[in-house]
């Protein structure tokens, strides 16, 4: 309208321009109020574009309009006339100005709806607005906001906002409502809102002051508008902030839910953001140089906290510097701040210090931090929470620069000194943040300059002793981490702190002083070193002067608590070690010498009075220790002390007595012979006192100083007389015979310590000459050896050996071996190896020497060697040193200890004994493996230890196993080899027979307890007891189970003690088992999930010692492992398939389809078998193996996670056998394992599950009954017996079958259903409605072919024929209500896509039923409640039919069948009186009905009578009673006179012919119910050729009218008696005449069909006309479907081939005509159908009469224009079946 006047006023003249405008004044003046409205609506507009023109009318115009509309707001403006006026880009500039004013006034008059729809147009391409324009704009777009959406805001409105595209216009709208959200009405002292410039405040209120509740309802309405435009979390996010912070708790409310709900996901390190939202907190700052009007004041308190949550998640809040920093110091500082803003603006300078970038903190971090130290200054000890969070925030601050910006504080200790302070006055809950920042703030001092770390090491000594356990850990830690592990004074700050009260503390200081892995993390190379032991002892002397005091009596006071001098004597004597292996003990320095010498005095003040029993044993043992390096010195000092050291023997403390024995030996060497001897003399008479005066610790120190001084002096060169020291052995020798286990025993190790130097002299008396010492105690260490004091027994085996390594005597020797071989029964493991030890004295070679044993904290090589199992390279130093002599004195002897070990005990059948000989034996090799006899025997002794790695004893196995690896050190290559390949064949199961053992009856085949009890009570384990069961039972031969039973159990031994022996060799001979690892592999993977607990870790130690790359070798080898696996599941040991399937379950996890898929169905028959075991834990690890071979399954089956062909390959191989096997499965575990994890394929399988679908939806449809609850079953057949309703409970079990996983799985299933599915799936659900048993699947079958119907729509068309044959005698027949409801429901949604015909004979058969049993009655009743719900479209054709049945059968007798059908009455009627009207004749003929047959005579010939004569008003009653007679009496009136039908259709094709038209009408519909209901096939040649000659007729009519067919009919109504009856009416009749002919009359009349359908279907008919020709076709189309059907054995008729190439060619242009020109989607589904069907009866004879015409291209055509998608659907078909036949 605007453009059009425009351009007319363009076009005008000055002087029409003027002219026009004063009239339109005039009229204005005149005209009333009432009608001013609309006079302006018009004229507005037409003025404001008149503006250019300058003339005075045009702003009277104006000003005239003001002044009438101005106090009139009911007088409405052309709102959105003006506003296009306004957008119209040919506008000038002024026309906008006044445009804009009178937009502004419109929007306050125009209705609420209308500004509601306007509203967001106004903000299109705003941003190319003029300002001020904008301004306007914006708060008109707001107040209509807050005025109309305050509340709510509806779909269509917000639809219009969210199209708001450009971003400008969106950037200036969101932040006009950003200001407005933060504007609060200003106090009265004035001044600008928090948050706001004085700008941005006028431009939100222009003159209207906002306040109360119009800003809270603008706001509200912002917040609504905002919250549906789904714009980005970055936009929105300071709108929200800003109203949850509002004064109004409505807004407060609406904006944190907003800001909960949209902004949860919003990107807080979005530059452009940050930006926004600082502006808000800090304002505009003084470097930014803003107007005083442009000035933002900064947010108010609550805004600032609001936000500064935000910051401190934001990385780039933590990087936007200086406005990071002017953020901080707001918080600290800023006018108003409060305690809570102090907390949170610490808070965030913890997030800065960790987050922000170094370049930012160097310039940040100084002003920071300086900052935090002025407000810790400031504050006091606060009680108050925020206080302390604030100091809080402040110290971890502190310790993140510190760790970020270190060279802040290297320069200067007193941040170190403040915070250890800090940590000694602040309160307990403020300590640990303290700490974790004095720790930080250690690694800032580790580059210090030196004086720096001078002044620290003051500092931490202090704290070290601190009170404060913080300051101490602190302290310590500073100690181990700033300074290197040579640094004396923090080493010895870790010594003061090794006594600390605080565990933690204790550790750390250990850690420090012994360099464990944990210890000093900052060290970066591995390569620690202790600090010279010369500094470190000057140190702590200089620290500690009076730790070199001492006394006689022991009486000086201790400086420090005993734990501390322990770790400071543990560490000096390890650095006085390490220091002496790096220089030659000759070449001792002077300064070392006394620093030595200091170490003594130390070690004699150590051993104060007061000290602990630990200390003093650990001060003595230090002193042996230094004087094992500095022999000479130390006994020197000795010698001074000699009185001292005898005190020590009667000392509380074992190993105190010990060394001070071993101290007084050494000193008797500075001493004189005459000395030495006094001394010896004097420790003889102290022990040779009566046992009753003397204490045991005294007698205990004195034997063994006699025993130390003896070997001394016997040592010496030039030795002390013999008769001195055969004192002493005479001496020693009393004692054994006379004194208990624990005294002899010290007596034989000192008799041991003087053999150890050469032979025992012979013991002389008056008697004899002299006897061998260990003739006369043989008996009596018969009796020792034989007792229970195992350290007794062990100290005097030992002695034995000492004893006999320098003894020749063949008969001392035999003494001493069988007093060993005494042993071999000992359960002890101490003393085998006590003994075994001893052995290898008396065998020779022994790397031990005098000096060692006497000037050294020796105890033996058992201890020394871990007990034999210390890694051998460990020991071959010391083998390669040892003596290989081979004496002939000890080859006897030799060779009686090989004698017994191999003939005796190595093969015993007793374990104990073959526990004895492997310990005695590898000792041996251990020992003395390099003496060449040991070196000969290694094959025999291989040969032992490979039969010992399947012993019951582990002790035996382990021994066994670490003997094999040392013998695999000793061997040649040959030997090597045959070694590996023996280990091989045991863990393989491959090793030959090994040697038999015999059996006695004591034998142990069973550990005790192993295989239970006997019947009587009694245990069973050996041989006898085994066969003496077997007796019992009255079953011999079971005692050869029971030997199976113990090889196997010995076979698993042997592997596990295989596996300890290949774990210590595999290193070494990795080349060499390269070969064998396909075999290995395998079976190491499956014996590490042994339910053994000692077989798994075996296998666990050779599996990390032989795989470098575990992963790379089982990908390599993973077919192998694999079957093996699999093949194990099902073996006969359950062991085996348990171990198997927890392997199995690991080792498929994470694997792909081309590594699983050949073993796929292989892994899920393994996994249900293990279910089913008879074994629990077999069942368990089943259960295991199943949940991962679910997991894999599921995963490479989910077309999301695999590609599609691998998931179709793996849904082919799984879900047939799922299927088939688990479900079906008997076992519940795994029917019910199966269910679920076919409903999770069906989950994320998706298309991959098309090709199983029919299979899929089948089984579970079955499942549905078949896995149901069967006490289900039992209740309901006694459900009536105990008062329960088997409706109710059949309702029941169907809902509870409906929420099954088999139903959940149907649910999936229908969602992936597509045509090539859809042909698979349907007849096999019809099979299984014939088939299928169980209430659950019949009813679940039904509802399924409901849902799938409902989800393919008009897919089903193909297969609605079959279904409703299948359903409808289903519904028809079934007991079950339930079922029947079910069946009927999907009759029901499958009519409604079936063609005509089939809907129309399904009605039929279904009206039918109401006359038969009660079973029929309640199918039609549930049958037409289905249709009306599901199918109503359909069935409001056919209420003719159908009311009359239901209207009677409400009467019916039985109640139950009475409401059916009063339901569905009222489902299809609106009301009762108009539905009686409309089918009153109807309704009366079916109640009537076959009770007329008596009278049916009578009242035809009255109606025959009556037809005849002239039309009078009325007489077409006549011709409906006739047809409805004959409708109901048919059968009657043909057995009565079979040419009566004949007479009745002569009557009515006589009435057809006359001219009245409505008499016509109900003539031709009385023919067409004749017809069918006497199904006479003479009909045909009687009726079709007058209907062919009254369808010529008005085919010529029609052709001769000018008119169109619309005016025809409408001319043709108003004439009234033109007598021309409509052609749909013929057509009718036409119809059901094809339906009675026979197929040659139809074929005769062939040439007249095709003209009467081709006129039916020509283009001056309408479309009713038109359907009725297609429904006419398609009855001829299925006569020629049945035809082909009946002849599908022989060859097809060829007339009838003919007409079918003549009807397709003849009416397949006009069926494309049709679509092509009527415009009613009714009947393009109509035509489709019909054509598809005529193409389908064409495709039987196209290849007797081919295709002359091709159609495809107008259909495609057609496809594309189609809207209706079941036509286009219909019509694809159509063209694809075309394509078939071409």
């Amino acid at each position: 309208m605007e453009g059009s006047s425009s351009s007319s006023l363009a076009s005008k003249s000055d002087g029409e321009l003027e002219e026009m405008l004063d009239r339109m004044l005039t009229r204005l003046a005149l005209c009333d109020d009432s009608k001013l409205e609309a006079l302006v609506s018009k004229l507005l507009p037409l003025t404001i574009s008149s503006l250019s023109s300058q003339s005075p009318a045009v702003l009277e115009i104006l000003s005239h309009v003001n002044k009438r509309v101005k106090h009139h707001h009911e007088i409405g403006l052309p709102l959105l006339e003006l506003w296009k006026l306004y957008t119209d880009p040919a506008a000038s500039p002024m026309v906008r100005n006044f445009a804009i004013v009178y937009v502004e006034m419109a929007f306050e008059r125009a209705p609420a709806k209308e500004r509601e729809d306007i509203a967001p147009k106004t903000l299109e391409n705003v941003s190319k607005f003029p300002q001020q324009h904008q301004e306007i704009i914006l708060r008109i777009a707001i107040k209509v906001i807050g005025e109309c959406h305050a509340s709510r805001i509806s779909d269509d409105v917000s639809v219009k906002y969210s199209t708001l595209i450009a971003s400008q216009d969106k950037e200036i709208f969101l932040d006009f409502c950003l200001h407005m959200l933060l504007y609060q009405p200003p106090p009265q002292g004035g001044g600008c809102p928090p948050g706001l410039s004085v700008f941005q405040v006028n431009r939100i209120t222009g003159k209207q002051e906002l306040k109360g509740d119009m800003l809270t309802k603008r706001k509200l309405g912002i917040l609504n508008v905002i919250g549906t435009m789904d714009l980005p979390g970055e936009s929105v996010y300071p709108l929200y902030i800003a109203a949850s912070v509002d004064s109004q708790e409505p807004v407060a409310k609406r904006g944190e839910e907003l800001l909960k709900k949209k902004a949860s996901v919003t990107n807080l390190d979005d530059p452009k953001l940050i930006k926004r939202l600082f502006l808000l907190f800090n304002g505009t700052t003084a470097t930014e140089h803003a107007t005083p009007e442009h000035s933002v004041a900064p947010g108010n308190i609550a805004l600032k906290m609001k936000l500064m949550s935000g910051f401190c998640r934001s990385i780039a809040a933590a990087n936007s510097f200086p406005a990071t920093l002017q953020c901080i110091f707001g918080c600290m500082y800023g006018s108003g701040t409060t305690l809570r803003l102090k907390q949170m603006g610490m808070e965030f300078t913890v997030w800065v210090f960790k987050h922000g970038k170094i370049d930012q903190l160097k310039l940040m971090g100084p002003v920071i931090l300086n900052a935090i130290l002025k407000m810790l200054d400031g504050t006091g000890s606060e009680a108050d929470a925020l206080s302390r969070e604030t100091k809080t925030f402040s110290f971890q601050a502190i310790g993140l620069i510190a760790q970020r910006l270190p060279q802040l504080f290297r320069e200067k200790t007193e941040m170190a000194v403040r915070l250890f302070n800090a940590l000694k006055l602040e309160t307990q809950s403020l300590r640990s943040t303290i700490q974790e920042a004095i720790i930080s703030l250690a690694a800032a001092y580790k580059d210090s300059p030196e004086k720096i770390l001078k002044d620290l090491e003051v500092l931490l000594l202090e704290n070290s002793l601190a009170e404060q356990n913080e300051a101490r850990f602190c302290a310590l830690r500073w100690a181990t981490s700033l300074y290197d592990s040579q640094h004396c004074p923090s080493l010895y700050i870790c010594m003061l702190s090794a006594a600390d009260m605080k565990l933690d503390i204790r550790e750390l200081a250990l850690e420090g002083l012994f360099l464990k892995e944990e210890g000093r993390s900052i060290v970066s190379n591995h390569d620690h070193k202790y600090p010279k032991f010369v500094e470190m002892l000057e140190y702590i002397l200089k620290q500690q002067p009076k730790l070199l005091d001492s006394s006689e009596m022991r009486s000086q006071k201790l400086l420090f608590p005993s734990q501390v001098y322990v770790v400071m004597i543990k560490f000096l004597v390890k650095c006085f070690e390490i220091q002496m292996e790096e220089i030659n003990t000759q070449a001792v320095g002077t300064e070392f010498l006394s620093s030595a010498q200091r170490m003594c005095l130390l070690l004699e003040h150590s051993l104060a009075f007061e000290g602990s029993a630990e200390l003093h044993a650990c001060a003595s043992k230090a002193l042996v220790s230094v004087g094992s390096y500095l022999p000479e010195m130390v006994e020197v000092y000795c010698s001074q002390k000699v009185v001292w050291l005898r005190r020590l023997l009667s000392h509380t403390d074992l190993s105190t007595r010990e060394s001070a024995s071993r101290l007084l030996g050494m000193a008797s060497c500075a001493l004189s012979d005459a000395e030495s001897c006094s001394l010896l003399s004097e420790l003889i008479a102290s022990v040779s006192q009566p046992p009753q005066k003397l204490r045991f610790e005294a007698h205990h120190g004195g034997l063994c100083a006699v025993g130390y001084v003896s070997a001394h002096c016997l040592y010496r060169i030039p030795a002390v007389s013999e008769a001195v020291v055969q004192n002493a052995v005479k001496c020693l020798v009393d004692v054994v015979n006379s004194e208990t286990a624990p005294l002899a025993s010290v007596a034989m190790e000192a008799l041991g310590h003087i053999g150890i130097c050469g032979p025992l002299p012979l013991l002389v008396n008056d008697s004899s000459p002299g006897t061998q010492v260990l003739e006369v105690l043989q008996e009596k260490l018969s009796k020792l050896l034989s007792g229970d004091d195992i350290k007794s027994v062990q100290k005097i085996a030992l002695s034995l050996g000492h004893i006999c390594s320098n003894e020749m005597s063949s008969s001392h020797l035999k003494i001493a071996l069988d007093l060993l071989f005494s042993l071999s029964r000992s359960k002890a493991e101490e003393i085998l190896f006590a003994a075994g030890e001893a052995l290898s004295f008396l065998w020779g070679g022994v790397p031990v020497t005098a000096d060692m044993i006497l000037k050294t904290n020796y105890t033996s090589l058992s201890t020394d060697s871990n007990f034999l199992m210390r890694e051998v390279k460990s020991l071959s130093k010391k083998l390669s040193d040892a003596k290989t002599g081979d004496e002939d004195s000890r080859v006897t002897t030799r060779e009686t200890i090989s004698g017994k070990l191999f003939d005796t005990l190595l093969y015993s059948s007793r374990k104990d004994e073959r526990c004895a000989g492997t310990v005695w034996m590898l000792s041996l090799i251990m020992y003395c493996g390099q003496h060449p006899s040991i070196q000969l025997m290694l094959p025999k002794i291989q040969e032992a230890f490979s039969h010992l790695l399947g012993d019951q004893n582990e002790l035996t196995q382990e021994l066994a196993s670490q003997g094999m690896s040392i013998v695999y050190e000793l061997g040649d290559s040959s030997m090597k080899q045959s070694l590996v390949d023996a280990l091989v064949n045991t863990l393989t199961g491959t090793s030959k027979r090994k040697r038999a053992i015999k059996l006695d009856e004591e034998t142990e085949v069973f550990q005790e307890g192993t295989i239970g009890e006997s019947p009587s009570g009694g245990k069973i384990s050996t041989y006898k007891e085994l066969c003496n069961l077997a007796n019992e039972m009255g079953q011999p031969d079971l005692i050869y189970k029971f030997m199976d039973l113990a090889n196997h159990q010995a076979s698993l031994n042997s592997k596990r003690g295989a596996a300890f022996g290949f774990s210590k060799i595999a290193k070494q001979a990795g080349d060499a088992l390269r070969p064998h690892l396909r075999l290995l592999i395998p079976r190491l993977i499956r014996y590490q999930y042994d339910p053994d607990k000692n077989v798994q870790d075996a296998m666990a130690h050779i599996w990390k010692a032989l795989i470098q790359d575990p992963k790379k070798a089982v990908d390599e080898h993973l077919n192998h492992i694999f079957d093996d696996l699999l093949v194990q599941c099902g073996s006969r040991l359950w062991r085996s398939r348990e171990a198997s399937c927890l392997a199995l379950a690991d080792i498929i996890q994470g694997r792909k389809f081309d590594q699983v898929g050949e073993h796929l169905k292989r892994l899920w028959i393994a996994a249900f078998r293990a279910m089913d075991d008879i074994k629990e834990t077999v069942r368990n690890a089943g259960d295991k193996l199943c949940r991962s071979v679910t997991s894999l399954t599921i995963r490479i089956c989910d077309i999301t996670l695999t590609e599609i062909s691998d998931a179709r390959q793996a849904m082919g191989i799984v879900l047939p056998f799922l299927l088939s096997e688990g479900i079906m499965s008997k076992v519940s575990s795994v029917r019910k394992a199966s269910i679920a994890v076919v409903m999770k394929l069906a989950k994320g399988a998706g298309v991959a599950l098309r090709p199983h679908l029919s299979d899929l939806v089948c089984c579970m449809l079955e499942s549905l009954s078949s896995l149901e609850d069967q006490g289900l079953n039992y209740v309901e057949l006694h459900a009536a017996n105990i008062g329960i309703e088997t409706e109710k409970l059949e309702n029941l079990r169907i809902s509870i079958s409906k929420g099954s996983p088999m139903w959940e799985t149907l649910d999936l299933c229908i969602n992936i259903v597509d045509t090539e599915s859809l042909e698979q799936l349907i007849p096999r659900l019809t099979q299984l409605v014939r088939s299928g048993v169980g209430l659950n699947t019949r009813v679940g079958v039904a509802s399924f072919i409901s849902l799938l119907v409902q989800k393919v729509g008009t897919e089903i068309k193909p297969f609605t024929g079959m279904l409703l044959r299948l359903l409808f005698p289903v519904a028809k027949e079934e007991k079950s209500s339930a079922a029947k409801r079910a069946f009927s429901s999907a009759c029901g949604v499958v009519l409604k896509y079936s063609s005509p015909s089939q809907a129309q004979s399904l009605i039929e058969e279904t009206a039918a039923l109401h006359s038969g049993d009660r079973s029929s009655q309640i199918a039609c009743a549930s049958l037409f409640k289905s249709f009306s719900s599901t199918a109503s479209d359909i069935m409001s054709g056919h209420q003719s039919a159908i009311v009359p049945v239901i209207f009677l059968s409400r009467f019916e007798d039985d109640k139950q069948i009475s409401s059916l059908f009063e339901e569905v009455w009222e489902d299809i009627t609106s009301g009762e009186r108009v539905t009686l009207q409309l089918f009153l004749q109807e309704i009366l003929t079916e109640v009537l009905g076959e009770s007329l047959s008596p009278q049916h005579n009578k009242l035809l010939q009255c109606l025959i009578n009556e037809m005849p004569g002239r039309l009078w008003e009325g007489k077409d009653a006549l011709l409906d009673a006739l047809g409805a007679l004959s409708v109901s009496c048919h059968e009657a009136i043909t057995k009565e006179d079979p040419k009566t039908p004949t007479v009745i259709l002569d009557l009515i094709c006589s009435a057809c012919r006359k001219k009245v038209k409505k008499y016509r009408e109900s003539a031709f519909s009385c023919l067409e119910k004749v017809i069918i209901a006497f199904g006479d096939p003479e009909f045909f040649s009687a009726v079709f050729p007058m209907l062919y000659e009254m369808c010529n007729t008005a085919s010529v009519k029609t052709n001769s009218q000018v008119q169109s067919a619309s005016d025809a009919v409408k001319t043709e109504s108003e004439k009234g008696e033109d007598g021309q009856v409509p052609l749909e009416k013929i057509m009718e009749c036409v119809k059901s005449c094809i339906q009675v002919a026979t197929i040659d009359d139809i074929i005769s009349r062939k040439a007249d069909l095709i003209h009467v359908l081709l006129i039916s279907l020509s283009p001056g008919f309408l479309w009713n006309v038109k359907m009725s020709g297609i429904s006419c076709l398609g009855k001829l189309c299925s006569r020629f479907q049945s035809l082909w059907n009946d002849s599908m054995d022989g060859p097809l008729p060829s007339d009838a081939t003919k007409f079918a190439h003549e009807l397709f060619h003849s009416l397949v242009p006009k069926l494309l005509e049709c679509i092509n020109t009527v415009k009613i989607a009714q009947v393009h589904v109509a035509t489709s159908q019909c054509m598809l069907e005529l193409i389908e009866v064409y495709s039987k004879v196209s290849t007797l009469h081919p295709v002359e015409v091709d159609f495809k291209g107008e259909i495609n055509s057609l496809i594309e224009l189609e809207k209706s998608e079941e036509a286009k659907s219909l019509l694809r078909k159509s063209r694809d079946a075309l394509a078939i036949l071409s």
